[in-house]
């Protein structure tokens, strides 16, 4: 018992939500679309009395009739008007309802402070089902939920409306149609709520079998499906976990023809019931032929009230994503307040530039420390980083060398606030940036990430990104120009059809892309350019693994003279260029395990010394570790 109230409460509320959704199309567009579904509603029951009163008029010709005439012609084109206006007004309401809610995901995904929450395998599925974009049937969007849980509402008014006129002819008739139409309603409904769970249990195999049935028209995987042969097992693969879906609907299927009979037996008998009494009482002369029609007219009103289920359906396909939503919300952490403390607003100076004033300053580049800084990845079998201590002294280049799975890329990521430590913190000229803000501390740190985004916008837009908002015009043009020259895009813009403005993408209008190199070099100048923003700690990880040896040798040594006062932390595998480092730290297991200048390392004769001269004997035989894909084209 207490499991079905919860259950009902949990409906309820789910409903109440779909409901809220709907002022989200705006208010005077929301009424309209309630007026027109209102008097949809109201049209059986005002067909039955039009039509009672035209037979009667009929029966005594006069001048009742051309009244009669004219009224059902009212009612017949009210019906035509509203279906035309219904179906423009669905598609904005729908349109401004999914925007709005896909807008709200976003926000919530974006206002995170670090990265291990949105990373979450918990909060991704939550995030697919939440954002509501319907590859099956079952899967409805807010705005479909919302306009059937209105239609579910409207559907009583019909109800109403249609019992009302078979309670003019007489009373008892209303619990004899009313009562059979519940039962049937509830009968279907049942019979499709079932299908539906049916299919959403089968949407495990479902997706197994589109992932299989993809392979067979992806580029990279029907070339091998080619050389291996494996376009017949595939295809089997495919079929069975279809099969492993489908059989059971299918099943359902025939369950459910086998039940209409009860369905249409629930229908019939009253309605037939009700149709003989009321004929048998016409013919005794209780009532006109005229009264007969619009009770028979409203009789049927009365089931078509009811007895639909689409509206049904869109609301059991919807309510997925709201508790998705929901948990999304529960889930997040709240907006990040902006403001930052007192005690260390001294740090967070921007450059602001007001007219008729003098330019502030620009802040200096801060004393970083990490102590005793720990971290693991939630479900990992232990801490990528194990009481780390760093120091990253203002303006200096700190070069972070170590092998694969060693923690390089975590560090930069728990530098950047992306992670929050475990255990341990990272402080600002001794402040801890916690203290300070995520979002305020990320506007200090800039970093090129390994896994850099090429984003679909035009050359000037994809640099411009790496600092947007603040009182600087957007996007800056001598910043932009300046940071892709400290990068090397030269060439690059004078090769481009359009300059500065070429989308570069294909897919766009007079696009290009870039080859892997090219667009390193373009994520460089992002980060490049918030530096020139007000961005003092630039950490880069591996920025230049699409560059060959000499095109990264000379890059960074431009970069040592236009990083002044900004402190550069370096993640690279080559340890040709960390050379050039003011200090070379090697991490191992979690830990700074070196630490010192390349002759001082190279004197000590460690781990670091022992990966240079390894690598110093790859390079002396030929051998180039670029990251190549393409060429500008």
């Amino acid at each position: 018992m207490q499991k079905t109230v919860r259950r009902l409460c949990a409906a309820t509320r789910e409903r109440t939500a779909l409901l809220a959704l709907l002022p989200g199309a705006g208010r005077p567009l929301l009424a309209v679309l309630v007026a027109v579904r209102v008097l949809q509603a109201l049209l059986p029951a005002a067909t039955a009395l039009v039509t009672a009163r035209l037979l009667d008029a009929a029966a005594t010709p006069g001048a009742g009739t051309a009244g009669a005439v004219l009224l059902v012609g009212a009612v017949l084109l009210l019906g035509q008007t509203c279906s035309v206006f219904q179906r423009p007004l669905v598609t904005l309401v729908r349109g401004r309802i999914d925007a709005r809610h896909r807008a709200d995901v976003m926000r919530l995904l974006t206002r995170t402070a670090t990265l291990d929450v949105v990373e979450s395998a918990e909060v991704q599925a939550l995030v697919r089902a939440a954002t509501a974009d319907p590859r099956e049937w079952i899967e409805k969007t807010p705005a479909e939920g919302a306009l059937g849980q209105l239609s579910v509402l409207v559907r009583w008014v019909g109800l109403v409306s249609t019992a009302a006129v078979v309670a003019a002819w007489s009373w008892w008739l209303v619990p004899l149609l009313v009562v059979p139409a519940v039962v049937v309603r509830h009968l279907v409904r049942g019979q499709w709520v079932r299908h539906f769970r049916i299919w959403v249990d089968g949407l495990p195999e479902n997706r197994r079998a589109h992932y299989w049935g993809e392979l067979t028209s992806a580029p990279a995987e029907a070339k091998e499906l080619r050389t291996f042969g494996l376009g017949a097992w595939v295809v089997d693969r495919r079929q069975r976990h279809l099969h492993a879906q489908l059989d059971d609907v299918w099943a359902d299927d025939l369950r459910a023809a086998r039940e209409k009979w009860w369905v249409l037996l629930a229908a019939v008998v009253p309605l037939g019931a009700a149709f003989v009494v009321a004929a048998v009482g016409t013919t005794r002369g209780h009532g006109t032929v005229g009264a007969l029609a619009g009770l028979l007219a409203a009789g049927w009103g009365v089931f078509s009230a009811v007895t639909g289920t689409g509206d049904a359906l869109m609301v059991e396909g919807a309510r997925p994503v709201v508790r998705a939503a929901e948990a999304l919300r529960a889930r997040l952490t709240e907006p990040e307040t902006e403001t930052v403390p007192g005690a260390v607003r001294e740090i967070e100076t921007e450059t602001r530039h007001v007219p008729g004033t003098a330019t502030a300053p620009e802040p200096a580049a801060p004393h970083v420390r990490l102590e005793g800084v720990t971290f693991a990845y939630p479900g990992s079998s232990g801490p990528v980083l194990r009481g780390l201590d760093l120091e990253i002294r203002p303006g200096e280049l700190l070069a972070v060398v170590g092998l694969n799975g060693a923690g390089k890329s975590t560090l930069t990521k728990v530098l950047a606030g992306l992670y929050e430590p475990s255990a341990g913190r990272v402080t600002a000229d001794g402040v801890d940036v916690r203290a300070i803000g995520a979002r305020a501390w990320r506007r200090r740190v800039t970093v090129v990430h390994q896994d850099f985004v090429r984003y679909q916008l035009s050359l000037e837009d994809n640099i411009a990104l790496g600092q947007v908002g603040g009182d600087r015009p957007w996007p800056d043009p001598d910043a932009v120009r300046g940071a892709a020259t400290d990068a090397g895009l030269g060439p690059v813009v004078d090769g481009l059809p359009a300059g500065w403005r070429t989308p570069l993408a294909r897919s766009r209008t007079g696009g290009v892309d870039l080859s892997g190199g090219q667009w390193q070099q373009v994520a460089l100048a992002r980060a490049l350019y918030a530096t020139r923003a007000g961005a003092r700690v630039l950490v880069l990880d591996e920025p230049t693994a699409h560059l060959d040896v000499r095109t990264e040798a000379e890059l960074f040594r431009r970069l040592a003279g236009i990083t002044q006062g900004v402190s550069t932390v370096l993640v690279s595998h080559r340890l040709s260029t960390v050379r050039l480092a003011d200090r070379i730290v090697l991490l191992a297991d979690g830990r700074i395990a070196e630490s010192g200048t390349h002759d001082e390392l190279m004197a000590l004769g460690g781990s670091y010394a022992h990966m240079f001269a390894l690598q110093a004997q790859r390079f002396a035989r030929g051998y180039d570790d670029r990251l190549e894909t393409g060429v500008l084209s």
